[in-house]
């Protein structure tokens, strides 16, 4: 049996250096959670959290500065852009979800007396999207499920919503898309607050160090 058992050593990829390790467990797609937090006006957005559908993780891109040298180039790192993200939500029969985007949308524009809000901190909400690893606490001294990774958005604002559409042919829920646009990116290694995973300072080293950015 312990040969057996062994030989699921040899199930991933050999290493050059002899390591035997086994594969790891991956991160699942569909173990995540999405809280917003100062979203839309009632203060609670618990309902929107257990309707989320799906969320896409952030994605950051680096301009291109080319020097050009003898004979040929070189390229550096420019100015980076955090690109705009996306949140599809099922749409209750409560009308609950639909009331806080529509709250949201209300503080970045009153569309009925065209009135614009003074500042970004009128509006601007923060957004967390955590990886879980399946569990809900059950026996294991935790209260809840652990948080494997977390990605904290921050400096949010709807850039766009798509109520989509209905359709009589259709089983499907009623869905809104979501557009979210962001100043700021954060990746922790577990719960947020706790090690953040990315980025470095000038002399500091990746430990510590984390993903900011600007968006466009």
């Amino acid at each position: 049996m312990s040969a057996a058992s062994d030989s699921l050593n040899n199930m991933t990829i050999p290493l050059q250096d002899g390591s035997d390790q086994a594969l790891l467990m991956p991160k699942l797609k569909y173990r995540f959670r999405v809280t917003l937090l100062n979203f839309g006006v009632n203060g609670s957005t618990t309902e929107l959290t257990k309707q989320v559908v799906d969320f896409a993780r952030p994605s950051v891109t680096f301009e291109e500065i080319p020097i050009d040298i003898y004979n040929s180039k070189i390229y550096l790192a420019g100015k980076h852009s955090w690109e705009t993200t996306t949140l599809n939500v099922r749409d209750d029969a409560s009308n609950t979800v639909s009331a806080l985007v529509g709250q949201q949308l209300q503080k970045q524009l009153d569309f009925y007396e065209q009135a614009s809000a003074a500042a970004g901190i009128d509006y601007k909400f923060t957004l967390s999207c955590e990886i879980l690893d399946g569990g809900n606490g059950v026996g294991d001294g935790q209260t809840g499920p652990v948080v494997l990774e977390t990605w904290t958005l921050v400096g949010c604002y709807l850039a766009g919503a798509n109520y989509n559409d209905l359709n009589y042919g259709s089983s499907e829920a009623v869905t809104i898309s979501m557009t979210i646009r962001y100043d700021n990116a954060l990746l922790n290694q577990g719960a947020a607050g706790q090690g953040l995973t990315y980025g470095a300072t000038i002399g500091r080293g990746l430990a510590g160090g984390l993903i900011t950015g600007s968006g466009a």
